[in-house]
């Protein structure tokens, strides 16, 4: 399944079952719009106080790690991996 074709509101809420405790900032965004940002935000370690921030690659690995750990369907595993690829070659 491509990301195109699919419900972004679905895969919001399969995103929130990995970070369950995570604030996600919806005002006035789309599903789509807070999912890249809550990924981009994710990756550039961007919650976390910046003497203990770590580089990109590693929050690349420790994201996938936990998407794959995660009990979300396997088809949402993919295309969450698949917008950390795209988000991920967009920061570099």
């Amino acid at each position: 399944m491509s990301i195109e074709k699919m419900s972004f509101d679905d895969l919001l809420k399969e995103y929130r079952m990995i970070w369950n405790n995570r604030l996600l900032d919806t005002e006035g965004r789309n599903s789509k719009g807070t999912l890249f940002d809550a990924i981009k935000r994710e990756l550039q370690d961007a919650n976390s106080h910046p003497r203990t921030r770590k580089n990109k690659y590693e929050k690349y690995y420790s994201a996938i790690k936990r998407v794959i750990d995660s009990r979300v369907s396997e088809e949402a595993k993919l295309l969450i991996i698949k917008i950390h690829n795209q988000v991920m070659e967009e920061l570099s």
